[in-house]
């Protein structure tokens, strides 16, 4: 508001200041005062005039200059009236009847001055609002008729008294926020008596779009008229005041900035007149610290390099940070610092065994490692992976191997790693550079010989950053890992007493160099008597721990993990079987919580109650109903699985039908059995008739997974010799194996992982390539009680077995 005030003044004849008020103008419009009927009409772009109000305008448009001076000169316009009006949009510069304002003011010429530069400036004082009725004439000024305009009486003068001192007082605020505005026009505010020239004069210094106090002058209501007013004021003072804070805030934030630049050069000088000076201490306490590390003697001249520059640099520069982080990191990093390991190797293994059930071929390789290390007294560290389906215990064996050999523990998850600098750190001339996680895993374990994990090595990323893959064959490998540099730290490390442990759930995805470099150790599923050991030993005092839950306030016998494992679980680990292990202690944690009566010993037939129906049914793998139905075993990520190949007839010309999202290699599987079946018809009982009259279609369920891999030859065999000769195959018998063309079935691996699987689906008979004898061999006898073997090497065993074909 009132930001044009000053604009608002202009110097007359004789060099004094306009006033904006005089005695006159504090009347208001006089109603007995006479007007003219047709007045020149003048139109002004970026203002509006409001009656009473005294303003400067320039004029320089032709019709303007010619109407101002017809007024002016008029001989019987004796009081120099000039009608005014506002354009609707001040960019146009010839504006007719239709680009102007309906409502306007009629004004009195107060002055004409000539000014230096050629322009006219006329001082126009309003003096009563009209409405445009007709325009008379276009040249070569615009002359128009008009009727003057009255305001409608007040009919609540209290209110309207009211209303009219809010408008003075946001006025009043206004004008005291604003800092432009001279104090001295709260006086003048407060001199004006006449209402509606108040009105008047505040709208008129309104700071506000022409459309608005067009709007404003419209209006005949000074009631309606002072409540819009007051409207804008509302909006004009709450817009000051977000400002005045945003720019109080500023100022305290410069102040404080200020005071503690002042704060801080006094605390310099002060130090400086005792002697004193924090950043030298600081470097003299790492010089310090750098006397009592026993580090190579590469680091230690390049630790006094670098602190002797330091000593050279400005405090002040952003790069002293820099090279104080990076000397620190030195300070740190565990140079030449081991811990002690634990050479009582019963002690370890009870360890072990206390931590994981199972896994006796890992701990076996650990043991063997620490024994040659006992031995000879040094031994670069093995690069062990493990590898093998998600939850059966493969990280968590690294640190029960750090805890069994007493050193520290460090794990980094490559999962999604796609930044080779995140292995090999960033160069420090980069904002905001720092060294790999190599390096800062080893400064946080404080040691040089920790067990570290490298977490989901198979799931590295590649992408235009580097290939992270690569940057690991330095570390990984025995060879080189001795002399491994980091980009920040510029020096080389020796990482060849960590002892590095892997762990994939597949190999496929490894690149074949970084395989090459590590120990593959197979950690393969665990069988159902292992499981219920594990949940013995380990799941059930956890989670029963873990919901605040006692001993004797619930019990899982062998059945009840037995059904738990069968009914609601499969998978190769005990991830999924700890989860259904937490629901029923929260079941439990419920009950006792609510003091509710319930069985301490929870028995199978409890747990539908408690989880929900069973997800798993054993049985219904177990019986195919018609001929061309057959079992096989199949090895996924998350373990084994079984797997049904179906096959049917139908009348046709021969055409073979694969559906299932079946990968190549099972494709050719499915070819290879069909053409052998073809050559040896005669021999199996089957007419070479019908391979012409009928069309062969098989699937495997489900069709939605992808499915690929060597296993499925001697099944999709069997499934198509059952539909061709009409028998049904022997049930309860699972089988993997891959064929050739000259009858031979070939191994296939995930043995250990097809045969658990096998025994969860309820499988009494399983045949495997007798090559696969040796891998059964390794599982422990006591978990395959109850499945009978049959080792096979020609495709003709297969069919007797299954089909009783001789």
């Amino acid at each position: 508001m009132f930001d044009d005030y000053y604009m608002q003044q202009r110097l007359d004849d004789d060099g004094d200041f306009l006033p904006l008020l005089s005695i006159e103008d504090e009347e208001g419009e006089n109603p007995n005062e006479q007007f003219p009927e047709t007045l020149p009409l003048l139109a002004l772009k970026n203002t509006v005039l409001f009656p009473g109000i005294v303003i400067p305008i320039t004029v320089g448009r032709d019709k303007s200059i010619k109407a101002i001076n017809q007024a002016h000169n008029k001989a019987n316009n004796k009081d120099r009236m000039v009608a005014v009006l506002s354009q609707r949009d001040s960019e146009v510069e010839e504006p007719g009847i239709d680009d102007l304002f309906r409502v306007g003011t009629i004004a009195r010429i107060l002055k004409l001055l000539r000014m230096p530069d050629g322009t006219t400036t006329a001082i126009l004082q309003g003096r009563k609002r009209f409405e445009l009725e007709d325009l008379v004439s276009d040249e070569p000024y615009m002359l128009a008729t008009v009727r003057t305009l009255e305001y409608e009486p007040v009919t609540d003068q209290m209110e309207f008294d009211a209303l009219i001192s809010s408008v003075l007082e946001r006025a009043q605020q206004i004008i005291e926020l604003s800092p432009n505005i001279p104090s001295e026009a709260n006086v003048m505010l407060k001199n004006i008596q006449n209402h509606s020239f108040l009105l008047n004069f505040i709208a008129s210094n309104l700071s506000a779009k022409v459309g608005i106090k067009q709007e404003l002058l419209r209006e005949d209501n000074l009631q309606e008229k002072g409540q819009a007013l007051l409207k804008q004021l509302n909006s004009e003072l709450q817009l000051l005041e977000l400002k005045d804070q945003i720019e109080n805030k500023v100022r305290v934030d410069i102040e404080k900035q200020q005071r503690d630049y002042f704060l801080n050069q006094q605390l310099k000088t002060i130090q400086e007149e005792l002697g004193q000076n924090p950043q030298e201490e600081e470097i003299n306490n790492m010089a310090r610290r750098a006397k009592d590390k026993d580090w190579p003697e590469a680091v230690a001249k390049t630790f006094d390099k670098e602190i002797n520059r330091l000593r050279r640099m400005n405090p002040q520069v952003a790069e002293f940070s820099i090279q104080l982080t990076y000397l620190e990191l030195l300070l740190d990093l565990p140079w030449e610092e081991f811990t002690q390991d634990n050479f009582d190797l019963k002690k370890v293994k009870k360890v072990l065994d206390e931590d994981h059930f199972g896994l006796e071929k890992v701990k076996d390789r650990i043991l063997e490692h620490l024994a040659v290390l006992k031995l000879k007294g040094d031994m670069k560290a093995p690069i062990l992976c493990l590898v093998g389906p998600p939850g059966v215990g493969k990280t968590s064996l690294g640190r029960s191997i750090a805890r069994a050999i007493q050193r520290k523990f460090v794990r980094m998850s490559l999962g999604g790693l796609h930044d080779e600098s995140e292995i090999r750190g960033h160069r420090k001339t980069y904002i905001g550079a720092m060294p790999g996680r190599i390096v800062q895993s080893l400064k946080r374990a404080g040691s040089s010989n920790p067990v570290f994990i490298l977490d989901e090595i198979d799931k590295v990323g590649k992408d235009f950053r580097g290939d992270p893959s690569s940057a690991l064959l330095e570390v990984l490998d025995p060879e080189q890992n001795g002399t491994f540099y980091d980009n920040y730290l510029e020096l080389e490390y020796d990482l060849s007493k960590v002892m590095f442990i892997a762990t994939a759930n597949s190999l496929n995805t490894i690149q074949p160099a970084l395989l090459d470099r590590m120990e593959i150790i197979q950690v393969s599923g665990y069988s159902t008597e292992e499981k219920i050991e594990i949940a013995k030993r380990h799941l059930i005092p956890e989670q029963r721990k873990e919901h605040g839950l006692k001993a004797n306030q619930v019990k899982l016998g062998k059945r009840t993990l037995e059904a738990l494992i069968e009914t609601y679980t499969r998978e190769s680990g005990v991830r999924s079987l700890n989860r259904q292990i937490a629901g029923v202690m929260r079941n439990v944690a419920r009950k006792v919580a609510m003091e509710e009566e319930y069985e301490v010993s929870v028995k199978p037939e409890h747990l539908n109650g408690m989880l929900g129906p069973s997800r798993f049914d054993k049985d219904r793998y177990a019986t195919p109903e018609v001929p061309g139905v057959t079992v096989g075993l199949a090895w996924t990520q998350t373990g084994g699985d079984i797997l049904f190949v179906e096959a049917i007839l139908s009348p046709g010309k021969g055409k073979l039908t694969l559906t299932g999202n079946l990968g190549d290699v099972m494709k050719e599987s499915a070819s290879t059995a069909l053409s052998f079946i073809k050559a040896n018809s005669e021999n199996l009982g089957i007419d070479p008739k019908i391979f012409e009259e009928k069309d062969i279609h098989l699937h495997v369920p489900e069709g939605a997974i992808p499915k690929d891999g060597p296993s499925a030859g001697i099944t999709m065999l069997t499934a198509l010799t059952s539909a061709f000769t009409g028998k049904r195959a022997k049930t309860y018998v699972a089988m993997t194996g891959e064929i050739t063309l000259r009858g031979k079935v070939l191994p296939v691996g995930g043995i250990k992982e097809k045969i658990l699987a096998a025994k969860r689906a309820g499988m009494k008979e399983i045949i495997l390539c007798q090559e696969n004898e040796k891998h059964v061999a390794e599982i422990n006898p006591d978990y395959i009680n109850g499945i009978e073997f049959h080792y096979v090497s020609r495709m003709e065993e297969v069919l007797n077995i299954t089909l009783g074909i001789r």
